[in-house]
């Protein structure tokens, strides 16, 4: 094995050799409890340096031997096992670390990457399993002494995205030593290590669909000590940042070397010399001691309160609106009474009045003369009569339009011009009352016409 998985096999590898050996201890001391509530280990401890990948498995085979066996001797133990890690006394965990369990039948995993605000300060974990089948607990506490060394973090980083891996899958021991080896064929460093792998969901990505194995991605960082190789340098030739920013892939010749087990989108490569990055210092304002100044009593206002006078907001309410009012009133009266267009509206307005009422008392005291429709109808061609047809009386759809002379009752002679000569003929038409007037008085009526 290199140096580059050594130094993360070190720190996998004392935690895991440790839980290994408590677990055959307390297997062989508790094998013939039959109901256990809650347990409690007693405290591990690892130590990490700061800058560089931490990772403690959570296997489910240590904590197996907590909880009891299965009914019928002889069966295997699945049990479904979960996980719950927060920092003692809190509810959480430190922001720098994370958990990840996929399913209850799958060990959970612990990472993070410590910074050196962190060293000298014992982080204690407290960490739960839960069997889901018989609902007991097993519990214990993680020691996580950081220490702080000169070597890291070392001064050139860079960040690679690898779409076609999730977090768990790289934080396995093998997958990660495979990818540090692909990065050291390519930078040539003299030491390299990881130093921080972050999911691509914690950065905004979106769950992928569960079709064609597509994977979350993950955001892998490593150190070096020596600059960037030309080969990672590729990626910000102009002729790739065109192709990226076309959304094509940059053209990179030690691709290659990673294509066989990790697919690494170029676009996304980070490269940062942190000896060139000017530290900013956040000023913070001083807190304070918390605790309000010394001002003196609090004297709440007197009970008895003073008389209001509101007889001036009385003509503020009440007399602006009126003056106005009758400044409005007065401006009206003289264009209309004052001025010479004002009373030719007066005099037309009154002449109008004046002409409807003598129109409608008029009205009063006229005959009023007959509709055309209660008239007889005059045939011009034979000069007969004929009163109009009521539809009460008749039957309009078996009716013709002109009635003759010898289907008509009550007729009365009328005498009828003749084209020549002093003659007269007589026509006849029926005797009826239209209103109560006598017909020959519309017949009358019809003739002096």
């Amino acid at each position: 094995m290199d140096s580059m998985g050594v130094f993360v096999w070190l720190i996998l590898g004392h935690s895991q050799i440790q839980a290994l050996v408590d677990y055959k201890q307390r297997t062989f001391s508790h094998m013939s409890v039959i109901t256990i509530i809650s347990r409690s280990h007693a405290d591990r401890n690892v130590y990490p340096s700061a800058g560089v990948l931490f990772v403690h498995v959570l296997e489910r085979e240590y904590f197996k031997g907590e909880f009891p066996p299965y009914p019928k001797p002889g069966d295997t133990s699945n049990d479904p096992i979960t996980f719950n890690t927060n920092l003692k006394g809190y509810p959480d965990r430190p922001g720098w670390l994370r958990y990840i369990q996929r399913t209850p039948h799958s060990d959970g995993v612990l990472y993070g990457s410590p910074t050196a605000e962190h060293v000298g300060k014992p982080t204690i974990i407290e960490i739960t399993a839960y069997n889901r089948r018989t609902f007991e607990t097993a519990r214990h506490n993680l020691v996580i002494n950081i220490m702080g060394t000169e070597e890291f973090p070392l001064p050139y980083q860079a960040e690679f995205y690898i779409k076609n891996m999730n977090v768990e899958e790289m934080l396995a021991s093998e997958v990660l030593g495979d990818f540090l080896g692909a990065v050291k064929n390519v930078w040539q460093p003299e030491r390299l290590n990881a130093i921080n792998i972050t999911s691509a969901l914690d950065r905004g990505g979106r769950v992928p669909l569960p079709i064609n194995n597509l994977k979350e991605g993950v955001y892998v960082m490593v150190g070096a000590d020596v600059p960037f190789s030309s080969c990672l340098r590729e990626v910000e030739t102009p002729q790739n940042q065109l192709r990226c920013s076309q959304e094509m892939e940059p053209v990179i010749t030690c691709d290659k070397k990673f294509r066989m087990q990790f697919h690494i989108d170029w676009c996304k490569i980070s490269l940062v010399d942190i000896t060139k990055v000017v530290p900013v210092h956040n000023s913070r304002p001083d807190p304070g001691t918390g605790v309000l100044p010394d001002i003196g009593e609090y004297n709440p206002p007197s009970e008895s309160l003073k008389s209001r006078d509101y007889f001036a907001d009385f003509l503020v309410t009440l007399a602006v609106p009126c003056a106005v009012a009758l400044v409005l009133f007065v401006i009206l009266g003289y264009s209309m009474c004052c001025r010479r267009e004002g009373v030719i509206q007066l005099v037309h307005h009154s002449s109008i009045q004046k002409s409807t009422k003598e129109l409608r008392s008029m009205s009063k005291h006229r005959e009023i003369s007959w509709p055309l429709s209660t008239l007889p109808v005059f045939n011009p061609v034979s000069g007969e009569v004929v009163p109009p047809i009521h539809p009460d009386s008749y039957e309009s759809t078996s009716m013709p339009l002109m009635q003759t002379q010898t289907n008509l009752q009550n007729q009365i002679q009328i005498p009828q011009q003749q084209p020549s000569g002093d003659n007269y003929s007589m026509s006849t038409f029926r005797r009826l009352e239209v209103n109560g007037i006598p017909e020959e008085r519309k017949v009358a009526e019809a003739l002096n016409l």
